[in-house]
């Protein structure tokens, strides 16, 4: 049977990892577009099986070579996305609304059988933060360009490779203490990688017509109940302490001067509102993709680097 060709844009992010390992064992033949070739190519190829994969550089915004890409594709899925914005056009702007309009114009001018963005979850009511409305714009706009799309937004994605439980357990492990913004309250429905490749895969394999789907895992956690996961699963006492608005706006305006902050002022408006269904869309349940993996199970597979002993904790072989 001919593979099918899929074009990854992001495809060196823990999805697009993911994504690329289960597409080319099922006979796809994916192209990943990077940046730097130099830098990702490895990450990139190791995932892949051999002969399935090919990686391009290119800058996002080169038309004419995005454009080429386009003429032996049958499937296009974008996963670029930023939390944060930074100088040469890092922008919200032109990474959530230019750049996927683009894509959508392209997947229509070339007759593609499919256009699956990656959004975010509850970007609806946190119309108050430049990043949701941003997402929302570039949804808009990609409809209109090809309405044919399917629009994923999910909620917070974890694994071993994400930049969510990792970071958090890195700073338990170092900080005595650690601010709860909102008093923690704020809920989520976390979801692993694997349970979100999985329903990439089956929408495009099994040709699900749905133009926003909501993204979720089986539970609902608030954020302190995830501090506190993850410092039983790393062995580690700390003190929570909320933050007044005040002071978390003071500590955010501080962490936006650092390359990398822990939070911005933006994403304190997004800290306001809960990450779980709207009910006003379809979710990955009520298409017949549920989600498997919980929390617990899942990060106590990886936790253990974060505990004494780090990597050669024996906690790691503890059943």
């Amino acid at each position: 049977m001919k593979a099918k060709n899929c074009l990854i844009f992001g495809g060196s992010g823990q999805i697009g990892r993911n994504l690329i390992r289960k597409f080319t064992k099922n006979n796809y033949r994916v192209t990943v577009v990077t940046r730097n070739i130099h830098q990702k190519s490895y990450i990139i190829k190791t995932q892949a099986n051999a002969g399935y994969i090919d990686i391009v550089e290119a800058n996002i915004f080169d038309e004419k070579k995005i454009r080429k890409l386009f003429e032996n594709a049958e499937i296009c899925i974008n996963l670029i996305g930023i939390l944060f914005e930074k100088k040469r056009g890092n922008t919200f702007k032109n990474i959530h609304v230019v750049f996927p309009s683009l894509l959508a114009k392209l997947c229509k001018e070339y007759n593609l059988k499919h256009f699956i963005h990656l959004s975010a979850l509850g970007i609806n009511e946190a119309i108050d933060s430049n990043y949701a409305r941003s997402k929302l714009e570039g949804e808009a706009n990609i409809l209109k360009n090809f309405p044919t799309s399917t629009i994923l937004r999910p909620s917070v994605v974890y694994s071993v490779d994400d930049n969510f439980t990792t970071n958090f357990m890195t700073l338990l492990n170092r900080l005595p203490i650690f601010p709860l913004y909102y008093q923690g309250k704020t809920k989520f429905t976390p979801i692993h990688c694997s349970d979100l490749t999985d329903i990439i895969y089956h929408i495009i394999s099994k040709n699900i017509q749905s133009k926003i789907i909501e993204c979720i895992g089986p539970e609902i956690i608030s954020f302190k109940e995830i501090l506190q996961k993850l410092l039983k699963l790393i062995e580690k006492k700390r003190i929570l302490i909320p933050f007044p608005l005040v002071i978390a706006k003071f500590s955010a305006r501080f962490f936006e001067i650092l390359p990398n902050p822990l939070i911005t002022i933006d994403q304190l408006k997004l800290l306001k509102h809960d990450n779980t269904k709207s009910g006003k869309y379809k979710t990955n349940f009520e298409i017949g993709i549920p989600s498997v993996r919980f929390f617990d199970d899942e990060v106590a597979k990886y936790c253990y680097m974060w505990r004494e002993g780090g990597q050669f904790s024996t906690e790691k072989y503890r059943k």
